[in-house]
């Protein structure tokens, strides 16, 4: 007992003289450790020996998982986060997006301040691409979210409208007064006179959106009901990437945020639309050089031919034949005639006089290739 007591106080003076280093070896040891000892008995010979493992600190697991806990706002993800949003489609790649969402700021400008009957200042502050579990979890609540859907698009939409901006709007529509800030009351549903007057400012939003996208494509979009709960607004699996747009609503010192989510797959149909540098742009066709084309085709001088008879001669008989020879036709003056243009039939008559001329009246309709070469040409 005595010696088990003496080894124990010799071998903790022993570790007071040679504190390990910062990978587990002695002090004494080289710049990298002793990885005989040092490293938990990492050595040739196998030793079952457990040291210290080296630790991650709370920077390192941060950069590993991808989080930017300094708030600057950098948009550049690494690590695992960088993984994740991988999938995620970048709204970049739909550059028609941005044209149509300043149109509709431009819009909303105009017929708020006519709804409102106030200094309105509509901006956009982003656009994005998020997940929409990701932008449920988002929402600050409380806030009404309208679900709309896109008629010819055939899919959903959602119109998510803030507290303040609800508040503000029913103190506007109902007189409130100037350099007074609305009144918020937290804990309570919305009244059904604010649902109301929040339902016919989301109207002529929709209304704005539809003609935004008139120029791009026609869409109509209709308002399908209002939610004050996330869970009753889905519209698309957590997991669908969607198109985030935010928009600041200003009404001198009130006002608030739209934010507006369209799912790719409401975009989808529209997708080759959305792809364009430039509004108009139609990958290589020119609309002006196409209808000139056509007008010169329809005023076009054409011959063609009046076909009497066909016959099929030896190569012999052909370079035999002299001036003055004859060669019977199968053909009576009652026979059928067929015109030609160049080695496409159009169509059959009889042969007759008109006045001076030899004429001939078309008896027959156009024949099936006829019809498909001015079909090429429409």
């Amino acid at each position: 007992m005595a010696d088990e007591i003496d080894d124990q106080a010799a071998m903790a003076q022993w570790a007071s003289e040679n504190p390990p280093n910062d990978f587990g070896g002695e002090a004494g040891g080289n710049e990298f450790g002793d990885f005989s000892g040092g490293m938990g008995g990492w050595d040739d010979g196998g030793g079952d020996g457990m040291g210290a493992e080296r630790i991650l600190n709370q920077d390192e697991i941060d950069s590993l998982l991808g989080f930017d806990m300094s708030g600057d706002g950098n948009d550049d993800r690494t690590g695992i986060r960088a993984i994740i949003n991988s999938a995620l489609v970048s709204y970049e790649r739909l550059p028609m997006l941005e044209i149509v969402f300043d149109r509709l700021v431009r819009l909303m400008t105009t017929s708020l301040r006519n709804f409102t009957s106030d200094n309105v200042e509509v901006s956009l502050d982003n656009i994005s691409s998020i997940r929409f579990g990701d932008y449920l979890n988002s929402i600050p609540l409380p806030a009404i979210l309208a679900v709309f859907r896109a008629e010819e698009l055939d899919n959903y939409g959602l119109l998510t409208v803030d507290s303040n901006l609800i508040y503000s709007i029913v103190d506007v529509l109902l007189g409130g007064r100037r350099g007074t800030a609305a009144m918020r009351i937290e804990g309570r549903p919305y009244t059904t006179i604010e649902r109301v007057l929040v339902q016919r400012m989301v109207e002529v939003v929709l209304h704005d959106a539809k003609a935004a996208f008139e120029p791009l494509h026609p869409v109509s979009f209709s308002l399908d009901r209002l939610e004050t709960n996330p869970r009753f607004a889905a519209i698309a699996r957590p997991a669908n990437a969607a198109i985030l747009v935010k928009l600041r609503i200003d009404m001198e010192d009130r006002g608030g945020r739209i934010e507006l989510l369209l799912p790719y797959a409401t975009l989808e149909p529209i997708r080759k639309m959305l792809l364009q540098q430039f509004m108009g742009e139609k990958f290589g066709r020119d609309n002006i050089w196409e209808g000139h084309l056509a007008t010169e085709l329809w005023t076009t001088q054409m011959e063609v031919r009046a076909v009497l008879d066909e016959q099929q001669l030896p190569l012999s008989k052909v370079l035999n034949l002299q001036v003055g020879d004859t060669l019977m036709l199968n053909a009576t003056p009652d026979s059928p005639v067929e015109l030609r243009a160049g080695s496409i039939p159009l169509t059959r008559g009889r042969m007759g006089r008109r006045n001076h001329s030899i004429a001939v009246r078309a008896d027959a309709p156009l024949t099936p290739a006829a019809k498909k070469a001015v079909q090429k040409l429409k």
